[in-house]
């Protein structure tokens, strides 16, 4: 299946860690929203078929239910929906069109689900590492890191839109 080319075509620069940054806190705060809202559905909706107000009420006072491994998975899973949309979409999710950067394949075109899927883990482990996979960049030659390089893709920056 071919690769679809992303729009606008074209050679630009890799993207600065501040743009980086920035679009990765316009996104938390939509990863913020998300994660309140599968956990409300999965509370208020999910656990409510299966358990009474009661039930619930003893499960939460018992501590039952401050460790619950089916909804961390659910909110994994729901993370990773959406990044996964978008950067095989478009190659930009929200935080990243607001500023003008884009994840894509070396020849232009859109990431697939693989790709996708390798950014995503690879991300939380730069995190978890306290940042050095992001603060890479810095140092490496291509100006890509611990994800872009593992998943083979890079992330550029846009040129502004033109006013007409």
């Amino acid at each position: 299946m071919p690769k679809h080319q992303l729009r606008p075509p074209g050679d630009f620069p890799p993207a600065s860690l501040i743009r980086r940054l920035a679009a990765m806190f316009y996104d938390f705060l939509l990863c913020v929203a998300l994660l309140l809202v599968v956990g409300l559905i999965y509370q208020q909706g999910i656990l409510r078929l299966v358990y009474s107000g009661e039930e619930l009420m003893a499960l939460s006072q018992a501590g039952a239910l401050d460790v619950d491994p089916i909804l961390a998975s659910l909110m994994l899973v729901s993370l990773f929906a959406f990044f996964a949309k978008f950067w095989t979409h478009n190659g930009q999710t929200l935080g990243m069109q607001v500023w003008g950067i884009r994840v894509q394949n070396p020849d232009g075109s859109a990431i697939d689900l693989w790709q996708a899927l390798l950014r995503f883990f690879v991300a939380i482990a730069s995190w978890l590492c306290l940042g050095l996979g992001y603060l890479w960049m810095l140092w490496d030659k291509d100006k890509r890191t611990w994800h872009d390089r593992y998943s083979e893709s890079v992330v550029v920056q846009l040129p502004k839109r033109s006013k007409r």
